[in-house]
């Protein structure tokens, strides 16, 4: 087997783990399930990420999402995710962070229901919780989309958008560091 050989069946195999791996984690629940009905007004609060490549923003949508940015404020004001690193980086798809084990397998010990919103997507900077196949899984990790993530919609909940930041979303590697994350008003 030549090297050029070897290299292409390197990056098929690796492609192929990547896509069973993405379809495992993408099980939808019923369609109707857990979704949000009401939106009380109120103004969102940001979440400001100190990184080991520089700052990142995004608003925290409590008003459509407010088990998940509850969760979320509450970790971030304990100072649970201060020091993680972004154990998962797919060019492309997303950058996450939240697990205190780097492995894509840990969390704080709390989970969370699946709740979704009808209104919100997985755009460009979408900023979602990552869970395992099950829907009520969600604990620490979330992500934030590199591209437009659509097959994503009615199965992750979205909890913020990407407000500032994405030249320094866009270079994170895996292994980066999340330094602080601080919660102000809008």
């Amino acid at each position: 087997m030549n090297i050029r050989h070897f290299k292409f069946m390197a990056i098929v195999m690796i492609v192929t783990i990547v896509a069973v791996f993405i379809s495992a984690c993408t099980e939808s629940p019923e369609p109707e399930a857990n979704m949000v009905d009401t939106i009380e007004p109120g103004a969102n609060q940001v979440a400001t990420i100190e990184t080991s490549k520089g700052i990142i923003k995004f608003e925290l949508y409590e008003d459509k999402a407010p088990i998940s940015t509850s969760n979320f404020i509450e970790l971030a004001q304990a100072g649970f995710y201060d020091g993680l690193v972004f154990h998962r980086v797919v060019p492309g798809f997303v950058i996450q962070t939240g697990d205190p084990t780097a492995t894509g397998m840990g969390g704080s010990n709390k989970t969370i229901p699946l709740e979704i919103h009808p209104g919100l997507r997985h755009t460009l900077g979408a900023v979602g919780m990552a869970r395992s196949q099950s829907p009520d899984s969600a604990t620490s990790q979330f992500y934030i989309t590199l591209a437009p993530q659509p097959d994503l919609d009615g199965r992750y909940a979205v909890f913020g958008q990407l407000i500032e930041g994405q030249d320094v979303v866009s270079k994170i590697i895996q292994g980066d560091t999340v330094l602080s994350i601080t919660i102000d008003e809008q």
